[in-house]
């Protein structure tokens, strides 16, 4: 397959899982909906989802669709594999909005994906925090309507909740290693960065999608999970990398969200390898500046990001990441194709 038709396949790939969310709606609300106790609050899960699932870049579920077509046979890729595929997908998508509408509120967000914040649209508020539960217990309806007389059915749930775990452990680091209120840039350490990276990030962002086809395919053994593990949490190492970059010098206009991992007092990459080049007086104006709020105290706390040229360590950081991750692909990716490391 050349470039064009690679492309051309990506681009049809990613047609073909937006219009399928239609029929995951469909299959989540219509026979509820005029039902005499719930159908209130099914019209309402209906706004949720469409609201919160939509209007990303799809990534985490594109990946399910597209490494499917490179682990599992040609000949068992039917219409009814392929949906199963495409449900998964939308499971994965799930799980990452009801992490984001969740983070959000934490995190006092304003904007995401080029819109409110779900909790910020009026009538709302802290209602969100049971909107996102709504969006996670969806995950395990498809999985059983969809999957359940399937051999691969009790790996998916186990994996689905174990993804949920890391990420909220994950979270739970990002929360003590930062609490509001209280600043200790002394914690922002690289090894802590790695800590969380792996756990809030890697795991349902890059293991999760990936190891849910290895199952799906019947790819099962401990040895093939070691060695996919291996890459897909340097692979969200380097994510993160990218992500840390673009809150503190991304535009918000092509990002779809205004970054505040300074207001938000975050261990991001960025902080870490700025204090690791600091002077003491720098370091002083982001111990007196960083987690603010005051849009002053935040212009304070980027300046020394600034007078360090974090821009160009970011792409040290980036491109010695890029050869690690380049290394373990070339290294443990066998017997898996190369090619679902790269989707």
């Amino acid at each position: 397959m050349n470039g064009n038709q690679k492309l051309e396949a990506c681009n049809q790939d990613r047609q073909d899982f937006i219009q399928y969310f239609s029929q995951i709606v469909k299959v989540l609300t219509e026979d509820e909906l005029g039902h005499p106790e719930t159908g209130d609050a099914i019209a309402w899960l209906k706004e949720v989802l469409e609201y919160n699932a939509m209007g990303g870049k799809y990534n985490w579920g594109l990946t399910v669709l597209q490494a499917f077509r490179e682990l599992v046979e040609p000949r068992k890729q039917d219409a009814e594999s392929l949906q199963w595929a495409l449900t998964v997908g939308w499971c994965v998508e799930m799980l990452q909005a009801f992490f984001l509408v969740s983070d959000d509120i934490m995190d006092s967000s304003l904007t995401r994906r080029g819109q409110n914040c779900w909790y910020q649209k009026p009538g709302i508020g802290l209602d969100a925090v049971n909107d996102a539960l709504l969006l996670e217990a969806c995950i395990n309806r498809l999985l059983k309507l969809y999957c359940r007389e399937q051999l691969y059915y009790l790996n998916l749930l186990q994996l689905f909740l174990q993804s949920s775990y890391q990420t909220e452990i994950g979270q739970t680091l990002d929360l003590i290693t930062a609490p509001q209120g209280h600043v200790d840039l002394g914690r922002y350490t690289e090894k802590k960065y790695k800590s969380l990276v792996k756990y809030k990030t890697a795991f349902y962002s890059f293991y999760l999608p990936v190891v849910a086809d290895m199952y799906m395919a019947g790819i099962d053994g401990d040895k093939e999970h070691a060695s996919a593990t291996r890459i897909l949490l340097e692979m969200g190492e380097f994510f993160q990398i990218q992500d840390d970059y673009l809150d503190l010098f991304g535009d918000p206009s092509v990002t779809g969200k205004v970054g505040t991992d300074i207001q938000d007092n975050k261990c991001s990459c960025l902080v870490v390898q700025c204090l690791l080049r600091a002077t003491q007086q720098q370091c002083q104006i982001l111990e007196e500046n960083y987690g603010q709020k005051d849009p002053e105290k935040v212009a304070q706390a980027k300046a020394p990001h600034e007078a360090l040229d974090l821009p160009a360590v970011f792409l040290k950081s980036e491109e010695d990441s890029y050869s690690r991750l380049k290394s373990l692909v070339e290294q443990y990716s066998a017997p898996l194709p190369p090619a679902i490391f790269w989707n």
